[in-house]
């Protein structure tokens, strides 16, 4: 059996501590946490050991705070968003504004396999557009137009397509979610 070198409690004040070295509100450390504000509140106060899995992520965001200021969702200042996502959890952020040909990233994870572009920080709109694509059947699939057609799409556009499809492929489990209007 293998032993790991974490506490199996916590207190209170070490949580508060942490929390504000951090510099965190209650409120956002219940988001980071996945708990309610209620759960911190009451925990901040107890002055009995606290157990569960908030030991362990209390010691990794004391021993590692960039973790924190790494998993922060920016603000967009362009008019779409494109979240690329493996199940459930967050790879990549695609901001883009398609007037200005401008596109900007955000990724949420260190393994360049499951990063929209690899191990490219700063795609051009070109890739941006190459990867849409990727994330689309083939323009030369044969029966494209039926395949159109029940989309209800009246030509290949690969932001349409996903727009319908959230870009889901057959052999994986990645897919996006659009917004638009930031």
């Amino acid at each position: 059996m293998t032993a790991y070198a974490v506490s199996n409690e916590i207190y209170g004040k070490n949580i508060k501590s942490i929390r504000n070295r951090l510099g965190l509100t209650q409120a956002e450390l219940a988001r980071l946490a996945n708990v309610s504000v209620k759960t911190i509140e009451r925990w901040e106060s107890s002055t009995k050991a606290i157990t569960g899995p908030i030991v362990t992520l209390a010691r990794v965001f004391n021993e590692y705070p960039q973790i924190v200021e790494n998993m922060i969702i920016p603000g967009n200042p362009y008019p779409l968003r494109l979240w690329y996502m493996r199940e459930n959890e967050i790879c990549t952020i695609i901001d883009v504004d398609e007037r200005l040909r401008k596109v900007r990233v955000h990724n949420y994870t260190n393994d360049y396999i499951s990063r929209a572009f690899g191990k490219n920080d700063r795609p051009t709109f070109e890739e941006y557009e190459a990867f849409l694509e990727s994330r689309c059947f083939p323009r030369e699939r044969d029966k494209m137009k039926l395949i159109l057609a029940d989309l209800d799409l009246p030509f290949y556009d690969p932001f349409l397509i996903i727009e319908k499809t959230e870009g889901r492929m057959a052999e994986d489990d990645y897919w996006i979610r659009i917004e638009k209007g930031y």
